[in-house]
């Protein structure tokens, strides 16, 4: 009788992707990885594009997403995810755990979100828990979720998918601001306001400040004077 047999799906290790910007962690995490039961990298990216590109070839059962990445940040990353590879848990694992990294991570389509340094079986027990479809998040973005929503209702801001800051440099935008003017107000390099631009450009999916001008002005920004 031969000894050969099909995996059952209990047996099957969960098939990752991951995706960081710094060799370094993305070689550690990649070798903290293989190294757990259960689990088989199939798959490593250095940025957003190139994570959804091995997530597509690959089709993992989880993507842990870094979400400062180039040229497709993790938000971008995931919400192309979402939509090219919705069978795909896709898992944030990164150092930022404010608010708005945080809910702006769920709205895109993530499952799961852990800030880095969390231990190796908090790692493992997340990547199992958003293969098997449950939410999962490290134990102080869990006090944050609650405590959000547990708080009083507050009005829907518009475009909840930006940062607070990219909202802030968007209704300066609206209100006839070039990039110098509105680093000007706000202190902050012309270099790092045109990044925030282009990350508002790539979330709200648009293509030139036209447009970008136009939506802002209609949910009712732009009432700053230039």
């Amino acid at each position: 009788m031969s000894d050969s047999r099909e995996r059952s799906p209990a047996d099957a290790p969960v098939r990752v992707v991951l995706a960081d910007d710094h060799p370094v962690v993305r070689a550690g995490l990649a070798a903290l990885l293989t190294s757990l039961p259960g689990i088989e990298v199939v798959g490593v990216a250095s940025n957003g594009r190139e994570a959804v590109r091995e997530v597509i070839t690959s089709r993992p059962d989880v993507a842990v997403l870094d979400l400062q990445m180039p040229d497709l940040d993790g938000f971008a990353a995931t919400r192309e995810l979402a939509r090219s590879a919705p069978e795909v848990a896709v898992l944030v694992l990164t150092m930022f755990e404010d608010d708005d990294s945080v809910f702006a991570a769920m709205r895109a389509g993530a499952r799961g979100y852990l800030v880095k340094g969390a231990e190796q079986d908090e790692i493992a027990r997340a990547i199992r828990a958003v293969a098997a479809g449950e939410a999962i998040f490290g134990p102080g973005v869990a006090r944050r979720v609650l405590g959000f929503f547990a708080a009083p209702a507050a009005t829907a801001e518009p475009f909840p998918e930006l940062t607070s800051r990219e909202r802030e440099i968007l209704d300066l935008l609206a209100a006839g601001l070039s990039n110098p003017a509105i680093g000007d107000r706000l202190h902050l390099a012309s270099k790092t306001v045109a990044n925030n631009v282009s990350a508002i450009f790539t979330k709200l999916g648009i293509a030139d400040r036209a447009t970008a001008i136009i939506q802002a002005r209609n949910a009712g920004l732009g009432n700053e004077k230039a």
